[in-house]
């Protein structure tokens, strides 16, 4: 059966200093003031009754969709940077600079970890046992990788958590889930996404510092996710 999206979601809570909706406000040791979404990004689709809930567990394909940002959400899996880059469009935002990326995630005393200089395990969803993939399809054989896209392996137990599940991983400023639970897309063109998801945060550097550029926009599997920026009023 197909998955059910999330329903039943309470309004973004306001953003910080005139940000939209869910936003915080990043001042401190940047050129330009911005806004970054405080929790990992869900869909809304356009419809004609307006916008509806989006399931986080299958591609949004070419329908439109907004981001939206809020606490206690299944956050968006399934997504390519091409279709994040436009849900953000849709919701008046964008995909965040790796250079904007990087200073939310560093905070403002610039640190390794979002929530501080050394690592914590556990804090953030950043070291499942066994991967989904080979727990999902029961073996580790080589024809599993090429079914990433496969709508079960975020619902297994233990796998993707909802935004701000894991309270103590949030930035200074706020901002939960950088590390862990979603890869998350950057508007580098070449194709970026940052902070490592539920299995990883160590293969491709520490921390913050994760990065994957395997990849280009145009790609998404179980494991790739997005929170949007928006230029400071």
């Amino acid at each position: 059966a197909k998955p059910q999206p999330n329903a039943d979601l309470a309004q973004s809570p306001a953003g910080d200093n005139g940000c939209p909706l869910g936003m915080a406000h990043i001042s401190k040791g940047v050129a330009k003031p911005y806004c970054v979404d405080r929790w990992e990004a869900a869909l809304e689709a356009e419809s004609a009754n307006g916008w509806q809930a989006h399931s986080p567990y299958w591609n949004p394909g070419s329908a439109k969709m907004r981001a939206v940002a809020r606490p206690g959400q299944v956050p968006q899996g399934y997504i390519s940077g091409k279709q994040a880059q436009a849900a953000c469009t849709a919701a008046g935002k964008r995909l965040c600079s790796d250079v904007e990326w990087l200073r939310a995630c560093n905070g403002p005393s610039g640190t390794t970890y979002p929530y501080g200089a050394t690592p914590q395990p556990k804090v953030c969803n950043d070291s499942r046992a066994v991967h989904p993939a080979v727990e999902y399809f029961g073996t580790n054989a080589s024809w599993i990788w090429s079914q990433l896209g496969h709508p079960c392996i975020n619902q297994l137990p233990n796998s993707l958590a909802k935004t701000a599940a894991y309270a103590g991983c949030a930035s200074a400023e706020g901002l939960f889930d950088l590390m862990g639970n979603l890869h998350e897309w950057t508007s580098d063109p070449a194709g970026t996404f940052r902070g490592g998801f539920y299995v990883d945060t160590k293969l491709n550097g520490p921390g913050c510092a994760y990065a994957t550029t395997a990849h280009d926009m145009g790609h998404w599997d179980y494991s790739t996710g997005f929170r949007c920026c928006a230029d400071a009023p």
